[in-house]
């Protein structure tokens, strides 16, 4: 892998710390603090960083296998976070969450997750001798 690739690959595992800390936070209190705010908008940075970086790095363009996973994960929790916000201006901090915003939380935190795990996987297949 080339410098911007490893760059994004390095990136990517903060988006993780960030997005699982303000996960958690949202599952404990089931409101939108400033707290998740801070920590999803920082993970959303860090992840169009990350996917930046890939792109740049990548060798085989940005429509592969792997970028659409990444895109999609992205897209999730950048939705996810739009909700919380939109969430927050409406109802306030206090606010319980509405089951259908705390379900999609759920939703798009697992499908990050799984992304993650499945661009790793397949960066390492990728590198496998043929």
């Amino acid at each position: 892998m080339n410098s911007a690739a490893v760059t994004g690959s390095f990136v990517v595992i903060f988006a993780l710390l960030f997005y699982t800390i303000g996960f958690l936070k949202v599952k404990k209190i089931k409101a939108i603090s400033n707290f998740v705010l801070v920590f999803y908008t920082i993970g959303v940075s860090l992840d169009i960083t990350a996917t930046t970086f890939m792109i740049i790095g990548s060798t085989k363009g940005i429509i592969t296998p792997h970028g659409l996973i990444g895109y999609s994960a992205l897209l999730a929790m950048l939705t996810d976070t739009v909700l919380f916000y939109r969430h927050r201006m409406r109802s306030g901090a206090k606010e319980i969450l509405g089951k259908g915003v705390q379900l999609y939380s759920i939703l798009a935190y697992s499908w990050w997750v799984i992304c993650f795990i499945t661009g790793g996987l397949l960066v390492l297949v990728d590198k496998m001798p043929k």
